[in-house]
C-alpha cells in the first residue's frame, strides 16, 4: 500500500493525490476536490485522450531528434505532457469502480517512467527505451478508458472511445512512421504501421454508419474522412524530409477533427 501511495503522489500532485488516494480506501467516496466532478461522457473522453498523448509525446521526441520541425515538435512535447498531467488530476477526482481505480494507479505509474524517458536526449538507446515506455502507457491508458466505458453502459459511451481511440491511431501512424525512418524497431515499426491504418479504416467506417449520429457529426466525420486521404497520400511519398514533415502536419489535423467528433459524441451522451 506505502509504494502504491507514493506512486500516486509522484503522478498526481496536491488535491489529485489526495483524491485518488481515498478513493483507494473508499472506490465510490466523495472526491476531496472542491473542483466540478467529471461527467462519464468527460471521463471516457479524457482517459481516450490519454492514450492519444501516450502517441503524441513520442512522435513529437522523434520530430524533435530526426529536426523534423524542431520548434514546433519542442512545443507540441511540452503541451502534450502538460496537458497529460493536468488530465490525470481531473481523471483522479471520478473514480466510480475499482476497476477504473486500480487502471488510474497503473496508469500514474507508467506515465511516470515514460515522462522521465521523454526528457532524454536523443540517441538510438533512449529512443528505443521510448518505444518500450510509450507502449505500456498506451495500454494502461486504454485500460482505464474500458474501465469508464463499461461503467457508463452506454452505446454512445462506446462511441466516445471509438472516436477518441482514432485520435489515438492518428499519431500512432505518425509516430511509427517515425520509428522506422529513425531507424529503431524499424520492422515492428512498419509492421504495427499497417495494422494501425487497418484499423483506423474500419474504426472509421463504423463511426460513419452509426445511427447516433446527428448531421453534424456526418459532417464532421466527412471532412476527418478527407484529411484521412491526405495523410494515406503523404504516407505512399516516402521518407523523404517533405513527406515526413507532411505526416507531421497530416497527423495533426486528423487529431483535430477526431477531437470535434469526439466532442460532439460527449455533448450527446449529456442530452440523450
Amino acid at each position: 500500500m506505502i509504494r502504491r501511495r507514493e506512486l500516486i503522489k509522484a503522478a498526481f500532485g496536491g488535491v489529485g493525490a489526495l483524491a485518488l488516494s481515498k478513493a483507494m480506501a473508499a472506490p465510490a467516496a466523495a472526491p476531496a476536490s472542491s473542483e466540478p466532478m467529471l461527467s462519464l461522457a468527460q471521463a471516457i473522453n479524457k482517459a481516450g485522450r490519454q492514450r492519444m498523448l501516450s502517441q503524441r509525446c513520442a512522435k513529437a521526441w522523434l520530430m524533435k531528434a530526426m529536426s523534423v520541425m524542431p520548434d514546433k515538435a519542442a512545443e507540441l512535447l511540452q503541451s502534450s505532457m502538460q496537458l497529460f498531467d493536468a488530465q490525470m488530476q481531473e481523471l483522479s477526482r471520478l473514480q466510480p469502480t475499482a476497476e477504473v481505480q486500480t487502471a488510474l494507479v497503473q496508469l500514474a505509474a507508467d506515465w511516470q517512467s515514460y515522462r522521465a524517458a521523454l526528457l532524454v536526449p536523443p540517441s538510438p538507446d533512449s529512443a528505443a527505451q521510448l518505444y518500450a515506455r510509450n507502449e505500456a502507457v498506451l495500454n494502461a491508458a486504454h485500460a482505464a478508458t474500458l474501465a469508464y466505458e463499461r461503467s457508463s453502459g452506454t452505446q454512445v459511451g462506446r462511441l466516445i472511445n471509438v472516436a477518441g481511440r482514432q485520435r489515438m491511431l492518428s499519431q500512432r501512424m505518425a509516430k511509427f512512421v517515425f520509428f522506422a525512418r529513425y531507424g529503431v524497431e524499424a520492422k515492428a515499426s512498419v509492421d504495427a504501421l499497417a495494422v494501425a491504418r487497418d484499423e483506423f479504416a474500419k474504426a472509421l467506417d463504423l463511426l460513419k454508419a452509426a445511427p447516433q449520429n446527428t448531421a453534424q457529426i456526418n459532417n464532421e466525420l466527412a471532412l476527418a474522412d478527407q484529411q484521412w486521404f491526405f495523410f494515406q497520400n503523404a504516407l505512399g511519398e516516402g521518407n523523404s524530409p517533405k513527406s515526413m514533415q507532411v505526416i507531421a502536419t497530416t497527423s495533426e489535423r486528423i487529431l483535430e477533427q477526431l477531437n470535434l467528433v469526439v466532442g460532439l459524441y460527449e455533448q450527446l451522451a449529456t442530452t440523450s
